[in-house]
């Protein structure tokens, strides 16, 4: 499994909303969390076989962007 980290733009619990059900169903992403309390909301993503860039495609969905860390 392999563990992934992005800055985003995802801010509030109200964001965290909005982008939960595009996450959730991604088949792929066998796990995931936003730390709103870090400065830089990171996203930590565990896959098997997920690129930055499809991460960055399932956040785009939800109005959010999400950079590798």
């Amino acid at each position: 499994m392999k563990t992934q980290k992005f800055k985003t733009n995802i801010a509030c619990g109200n964001c965290l909303a909005k982008v939960t059900p595009i996450l959730n169903a991604e088949p792929r992403i066998n796990s995931w969390e936003v730390d709103l309390k870090s400065d830089d909301r990171l996203l930590t993503v565990e896959s098997e076989d997920m690129s930055a860039e499809d991460v960055f495609k399932t956040v785009i969905k939800a109005g959010f962007v999400a950079k590798p860390q």
